[in-house]
């Protein structure tokens, strides 16, 4: 059943690039939830991942692959999503919880002792560096505070992600809506949010939520709008939507994405994109399919001298200011893995693979690849045929558009399937995420990556993949 309309309702073999990987099932999690586990989602610096469940988030440790704490009396009802705050203090956490009770929580968690270095790891995770648990009983005897309440949204909250500032907060709802919060704390502990903007453009359930990485001026990025904060929508409209600030502080649509023939169960960003090329967008539906969609980004020379003239987009004039309207396109569909709806997939910062899962049960791992070079002769005759033919090629890959930067056709391979990896239980959630746990050399902890997969069965397993 759908892992995302209802209340509680439903493994082997799948890189570098081309190579083909093998995942074998490591010890799960403990304890097991015995209940509908939603998704698993890892803490951006620390070795903890946390997971949605009934009425409650556990989070465990990823050392001793082990319960750290529990947040439950926050949520009347399940716990459908949940989301790290980033960019705080060591021995801060803060975690925002989304459910079915139409609203999201804002959770924290502080470690009184004071440490630095390997022992920061040891007092977060409650875990010793031999992977004993002596220090467990302590850790969840920590009682995190459900600091606040977000109310607004009139049905069950499906996604909530933070951008990567942690200033905003999005989300999403059955009730066809995109709720921004924006973090108007002085310090890093006020927990003031107030809603900046509510989008109701998608005409079914919003799904999922996704903030574009920082793809800032200082982090390498170009200069103009596409620096500024980004957030992507998936809806059971079967459409994307991309969402901008304006220069007069408004969020707007800045472009539609069609082509799913199903529900856009979820979506992310291109955690490592190269060169200054804009990210690419990751979604993955009902249809059974997964897309990579890319920004057709405009020709510097075109944006500097409006920009130079008036100082930025906030001080043109309305008159003369340029569209924000945005030209994206489906530059790749990923080779068919399942035969049914797709419910999660992610895309790695590491080895750049993707990985998805869904209703079929199968985990699936992906490879880009560089798409073998292709003659003059053979680029003019497709070149020609395409005239002929009045359609526009899509290639399997990112080179599409006016990307600044290098863009070479690629293609994608699947590297290889697990079925059944939760059994006969649908599978909710997969990631990617660091190995801290014995079984991983301890030169590698921290450096090796693992998949995660959530599912109906209350299980959360960790794969290794090799």
């Amino acid at each position: 059943m759908s892992p995302a309309d209802t209340e509680p309702t439903g493994a082997g073999a799948a890189t570098s690039s081309a190579a083909a990987v093998k995942l074998t099932a490591l010890t799960p999690f403990k304890p097991e939830l015995y209940d509908r586990a939603w998704q698993s989602i890892p803490h951006p610096t620390l070795p903890l991942i946390a997971t949605a469940h009934e009425k409650s988030t556990t989070v465990f440790s990823l050392s001793t692959l082990t319960s750290h704490s529990t947040l439950s009396g926050g949520h009347t009802r399940s716990v459908r999503s949940v989301a790290w705050k980033p960019n705080l203090s060591p021995h801060k956490l803060c975690l925002v919880s989304g459910s079915f009770d139409s609203t999201a929580g804002l959770w924290r968690w502080e470690e009184e002792k004071k440490a630095s270095g390997d022992d920061l790891e040891v007092e977060i995770t409650g875990a010793s560096g031999n992977g004993d648990s002596s220090d467990k009983d302590d850790a969840d005897e920590k009682d995190w505070e459900f600091a606040l309440v977000l109310e607004g949204h009139d049905s069950e909250i499906k996604s909530v992600a933070f951008s990567p500032s942690g200033q905003y907060l999005a989300t999403c709802s059955r009730d066809k809506s995109v709720w921004i919060w924006e973090d108007v704390g002085v310090n890093e502990d006020d927990d003031e949010w107030e809603t900046v903007a509510v989008l109701n453009e998608h005409d079914g359930d919003v799904k999922a939520v996704a903030w574009c990485p920082d793809f800032s001026e200082s982090r390498g990025g170009p200069k103009g709008r596409y620096s500024s904060d980004v957030l992507a929508s998936a809806s059971y409209d079967d459409t994307v939507r991309i969402w901008r600030e304006d220069g007069d502080g408004e969020w707007v649509c800045v472009a539609v994405l069609e082509g799913h023939g199903g529900t856009v169960w979820g979506l992310q960003w291109e955690p490592n994109p190269e060169g200054t090329r804009f990210p690419r967008l990751l979604t993955w539906s009902a249809d059974q399919t997964l897309r990579l969609w890319t920004l057709k980004e405009e020709d510097e020379e075109e944006e500097e001298a409006p920009r130079h003239a008036f100082g930025g987009l906030g001080g043109i004039p309305n008159t003369m200011r340029r569209s924000l309207k945005e030209e994206w396109e489906c530059t790749a569909t990923l080779p068919k893995a399942h035969t049914r709806d797709v419910y999660s997939a992610s895309w790695s910062a590491d080895s750049a693979r993707i990985a998805s899962t869904g209703s079929d049960g199968v985990i699936a791992v992906y490879g880009e690849e560089a798409a073998a070079e292709t003659t003059e002769n053979e680029t003019s005759q497709a070149e020609a045929s395409v005239e002929l033919d009045g359609d526009v090629q899509m290639g399997n890959g990112n080179d599409g558009g006016k990307a600044r930067g290098p863009s070479p056709s690629t293609t994608w391979k699947v590297l290889g399937t697990t079925d059944y990896g939760h059994g006969p239980f649908e599978i909710n959630h997969v990631t990617w995420c660091k190995r801290y746990d014995l079984e991983c050399a301890p030169e590698r902890r921290g450096l090796d990556e693992m998949l995660v997969t959530t599912g109906d069965d209350g299980v959360v397993r960790p794969w290794q993949v090799s």
